[in-house]
């Protein structure tokens, strides 16, 4: 009971915070660049493990970003930046799909990619990934490489590409600079979180740190948003999803909240009680698993704050959950990038840092 009231005090804090508008789903506006108090003391009624997906031909994970369902509900898809944290380098397929098994079942990709870093997959099993790197001029194997989105059919074939490879563009157009993830609408339009580099220390207000709308042919619908952190700007667009209402919800890690934007760019409201978030991943009923992998790096990102995965709901923004992850390889809780949830309710976490991992969280 102890423990349950303390969540209780810690929530309502940050519901006074926020302002939380919880009539008819609807979320308050933050006023002011405002902070609440770290929230770690919540239930864990899940257990972690890891070691169960086994990578092919005796590979070794490297870095995992990416992480998502395919739309069987059963299989899973994931990033492996080629055993590394890059595949700039490599001939190895870095896009695998998975069976509840663990077993590979698909894999693509190689040669495509120099940062495979998001991950979505569409309602018709298409798979897209985004490339949040350049070229280096120092290395040719990047030449014409990265700055993109790539659509890729489930048997791996491209079928779109969004940006130039290889290309950077200013933040003003259809050119991409470090795209972060990629998610599409019903009506098949597609959405893309544009600037890794907003976070950054040096980074200036002429980063790009924007979202861009594209119709389902690949064409420039519009775009939104600038480097800052007032209501709509955006320091790294980091994580996109959608919810039941059809709104993109935005993980803005650089400003350590969600943000809510209607599909024409229109600004709902924020969260900052999820942590700094990395991944995120919305259920049918609007339930969000938000992935905290930078937390615990420093004292000045996110101070405070656990780095694990957090979870409650969009409609009231209420976290219930928070899933440590904690496994023989961080047995102090692994810290995720990458999210996501299948339909038996088992939650997956990509891990980027400590050579990689693949955590799956079931309910106890």
């Amino acid at each position: 009971m102890r423990r349950s009231k303390r969540v209780g005090e810690t929530l309502a804090i940050a519901g006074a915070v926020l302002m939380l508008v919880v009539a008819e789903g609807a979320v308050g506006q933050v006023l002011g660049n405002v902070s609440i108090p770290p929230i770690n003391d919540l239930p864990n009624p899940f257990r972690s493990i890891d070691g169960w997906a086994v990578l092919p031909d005796g590979r070794t994970w490297g870095s995992t970003a990416g992480v998502d369902i395919d739309p069987d509900g059963i299989h899973l898809w994931v990033i492996d930046r080629c055993g590394g944290n890059s595949c700039a380098d490599s001939d190895v397929d870095p896009i695998l799909k998975f069976d509840p098994d663990g077993h590979v079942v698909a894999s693509m990709g190689a040669g495509l990619f120099l940062f495979p870093h998001g991950l979505h997959i569409d309602r018709d099993g298409n798979v897209w990934v985004t490339d949040a790197q350049g070229p280096n001029p120092a290395n040719p194997n990047t030449a014409g490489k990265g700055h993109v989105a790539i659509k890729l059919s489930p048997q791996g074939e491209v079928l779109l590409t969004l940006g130039t490879p290889g290309v950077g563009g200013d933040g003003s157009g259809a050119l991409l600079n470090t795209p972060n993830d990629v998610v599409t609408d019903l009506d098949g339009n597609i959405y893309v979180g544009d600037g890794h580099g907003g976070q950054n220390a040096n980074a200036t207000p002429e980063t790009v740190a924007r979202i861009v709308k594209f119709d389902r042919s690949g064409r420039l619908l519009q775009s939104w948003g600038q480097w800052g952190s007032g209501p709509g700007d955006l320091r790294t667009p980091h994580a996109l999803d959608m919810d039941s209402r059809g709104r993109l919800i935005v993980g803005d890690r650089g400003n350590n909240r969600i943000q809510i934007f209607e599909t024409d760019g229109t600004y709902v409201g924020e969260f900052k009680q999820f942590g700094r978030p990395s991944g995120i991943y919305v259920t049918y009923d609007d339930i969000i698993y938000v992935a905290d992998s930078e937390s615990e790096f420093d004292d000045t990102r996110n101070p405070g704050w656990k780095a694990a995965i957090r979870a409650g709901s969009l409609r009231d923004g209420i976290v219930t959950t928070l899933i440590d992850g904690a496994v023989d390889a961080y047995p102090s809780g692994s810290n995720p990038e990458g999210v996501a949830v299948d339909a038996a309710g088992n939650v997956y976490g990509a891990v980027v840092s400590g050579g990689g991992a693949l955590v799956r969280s079931s309910r106890r």
